[in-house]
């Protein structure tokens, strides 16, 4: 009875954790502490490249992983999210048609973590990040 006891409270724990909300972590820049989360209502995964170019892009994986291609073409990996509360949501400036947040990544061979700029224009159904690299987006939010 013992041994299916302790199965059926593990599945519940492994069950609850895969379930949870959001995934936050904190990370540290100038001695001040930040939350970032790669979950926010619009589907930001994806390739990042400048208006009518195919370089440099920036890959953003929904694991908060990543490959940033710089102008000289060499490439990093990175790690990456928006920044969010402690619980997990995020934290954004609302403007006319579009909502612009914070957003950090950290090559891998680094502890450094660099912000930038990632913005969402909702009426060209476009996302901006650095303020030059782009994609376009299918919102399903709208009913």
């Amino acid at each position: 009875m013992k041994p299916l006891h302790l199965v059926l409270i593990t599945l519940f724990f492994v069950a609850t954790q895969s379930y949870s909300q959001v995934d936050v972590a904190k990370i540290k820049y100038n001695n001040r502490e930040h939350y970032i989360t790669t979950t926010i209502p619009y589907p930001i995964q994806g390739t990042f490249v400048p208006a009518g170019q195919k370089t440099p892009t920036t890959v953003l994986n929904p694991d908060g992983s990543g490959v940033i291609q710089y102008d000289d073409l060499t490439k990093k990996k990175i790690n990456w999210g928006i920044e969010c509360s402690d619980e997990g949501i995020p934290i954004f400036k609302e403007g006319f048609n579009s909502a612009s947040y914070t957003f950090w990544y950290r090559p891998t061979d680094s502890n450094e973590w660099i912000y930038s700029q990632f913005s969402i224009h909702f009426t060209k159904k476009k996302m901006f990040l650095m303020g030059e690299r782009m994609k376009e987006y299918v919102d399903f939010n709208v009913q």
